[in-house]
């Protein structure tokens, strides 16, 4: 049980660390709003994590498969990525004042964040490819308990990633000059919509 928790560990911590439509929204709210924006989005979007992996690892991703769930998913997630792409645009060409963010925006945050884990199907590829790790790890048909195992350990490391990368993203906040902001919310643009196009690209 320890080898698939130390695992589940690893596995989390790098699908949590890699780049993507997450880490660059939570970057461009950091940047703008500091450390409780970036680790609502952050934990935001462990809702959809924690939805994929149950369909991952229960077996219903063969479901997603199908044309008439995949595109409408895969729709919403371009136009979704795409949107996001575009304010973070806006926001390096006329770069907003940085202050603590408002309750509201706190809110949306964490809506944000939920959204673009939910609306993205690329998730249950890797969650699907999860599965299979899991039957080869422990050399048969995982049980109960071990699937159970295995989902605690990516969720205990999703959980201190979002701690860590919104510290990251506060502390890049406090020390970056405007033009650093500016590169860092255009680059956060740029990635948005080159992942929005590759949704696209799916349908």
């Amino acid at each position: 049980m320890l080898t698939i928790f130390f695992y589940a560990l690893v596995f989390g911590f790098v699908f949590c660390l890699s780049p993507g439509a997450v880490l660059a929204e939570t970057l461009r709210r950091g940047l703008l709003h500091g450390f409780t924006p970036a680790l609502l989005v952050q934990i935001g979007s462990l809702v959809g994590d924690a939805v994929w992996a149950v369909i991952g690892l229960t077996g219903i991703a063969l479901l997603i498969q199908h044309d008439a769930v995949r595109v409408p998913l895969t729709v919403i997630c371009a136009v979704y990525l795409a949107w996001l792409g575009i304010r973070s645009l806006i926001d390096a060409w006329k770069l907003p004042a940085s202050d603590e963010a408002p309750a509201s925006s706190r809110k949306n945050a964490l809506a944000v964040g939920a959204a673009i884990s939910l609306a993205n199907p690329k998730n249950i590829v890797y969650w699907g490819a999860l599965g299979s790790a899991l039957s080869g790890i422990v050399g048969a048909t995982p049980s109960h308990g071990q699937t159970l195992m295995f989902f605690a350990g990516f969720m205990l490391a999703s959980v201190l990633s979002c701690f860590l990368i919104a510290a990251l993203v506060n502390l890049l906040r406090k020390n970056a000059s405007p033009l650093w902001q500016r590169i860092s919310y255009g680059t956060c643009g740029v990635v948005l919509i080159y992942l929005a196009l590759l949704a696209a690209k799916g349908v």
